[in-house]
C-alpha cells in the first residue's frame, strides 16, 4: 500500500506537495470515495481519481528534462486565461512531465521537468536547501549596503526573512548592475521580492543553475534530456545516491 499523494505524483500529474493540496481540498477519490491525507491505496488494484478523472498508470520510462524558458511563459500545466505555458515548448515529449518548481512569467532560464514525482518532491522540498543560481540585471547602481542586506537576509513583504545567500557583482555600469545570486530557498518570486525589499528594480532575471545542473548554451525555447552526469549531480545535491535513483 502506498500513500495517495505518492501515487498521484508518480503518475506524472503533479508534484507530491501539490497532490497533498488536492487531497486536502477534497478533489481526490479512491474507488469513488473521497480520501484524506495519510490514506493509502494499491496503485494496481485501486482506482485513484482527481476531479473525477482516473489517473493513468505510472510511466515506467522516467524522463529528466531541462528547458530554457523564455519570458512570457508561465510554469503551470494549463492556464484558464489562455496564456502560454512552458510545457507547450516540450515538443516531441510523449511522457506526461511536470515542472520542478517555478519561474514566474517574466523570468527566464533553467526549468526542469520530470515524471519522477519522488525526485521532483525532493528537489523542491524546503528541507533539502537545493541551491539555485540566478543572473540578475538591476537597473542602475547597487550600493555596498544593499549587497550586504541581500546576502545576510531580508524581510519580505509578508514578514518572512530570507536565509543568507551568496551575492556577487558580475558587471557594474552607470545604468545597470549584473549580480550573481545563489539561494537555497524556494519562496514565491523570491529574488524579485528580495530586490524590492532593499530598493532595487530588476530589469532581467535568468536562472542559470539548479544544484550542479547548469543551463549552459541551451537557446531560449529549446529543451534536452539531462545527461547521466547531470542526473547524478542533481541527486547528489539532495543526498541521493545514483544507485538508489537509477533509471
Amino acid at each position: 500500500m502506498i500513500r495517495i499523494q505518492k501515487i498521484i505524483a508518480d503518475s506524472g500529474l503533479c508534484s507530491r506537495r501539490k497532490a497533498e493540496e488536492m487531497i486536502s481540498q477534497g478533489r481526490v477519490t479512491v474507488n469513488g470515495r473521497r480520501c484524506s491525507l495519510g490514506d493509502k491505496a494499491d496503485e494496481v488494484r485501486d482506482i485513484v481519481a482527481v476531479d473525477g478523472k482516473a489517473l493513468s498508470a505510472p510511466s515506467k520510462e522516467k524522463r529528466y528534462i531541462m528547458l530554457n524558458k523564455p519570458r512570457g511563459y508561465i510554469t503551470t500545466m494549463s492556464d484558464e486565461q489562455g496564456r502560454r505555458t512552458a510545457v507547450e515548448l516540450l515538443d516531441g515529449v510523449e511522457e506526461r512531465v511536470v515542472p520542478v518548481g517555478r519561474l514566474d512569467r517574466n523570468s527566464e532560464g533553467l526549468l526542469l521537468f520530470t515524471n519522477d514525482g519522488e525526485l521532483a518532491n525532493e528537489i523542491t522540498h524546503p528541507s533539502r536547501h537545493v541551491s539555485k543560481t540566478y543572473r540578475v540585471t538591476i537597473d542602475g547602481r547597487v550600493s555596498e549596503e544593499q549587497l550586504m542586506r541581500l546576502s545576510s537576509g531580508v524581510e519580505l513583504d509578508d514578514g518572512k526573512v530570507t536565509l543568507p545567500c551568496t551575492v556577487e557583482v558580475l558587471v557594474e555600469e552607470p545604468e545597470r548592475t549584473v549580480l550573481r545570486i545563489v539561494i537555497k530557498q524556494g519562496l514565491n518570486r523570491q529574488i524579485r521580492r528580495m530586490c524590492t525589499a532593499v530598493g532595487l528594480e530588476v530589469g532581467r532575471l535568468r536562472r542559470v543553475a539548479i544544484g550542479g545542473v547548469r543551463l549552459g548554451m541551451l537557446k531560449p525555447g529549446e529543451w534536452r534530456d539531462l545527461t547521466k552526469e547531470e542526473l547524478r549531480s542533481l541527486r547528489a545535491s539532495i543526498g541521493k545516491s545514483e544507485k538508489r535513483g537509477k533509471r
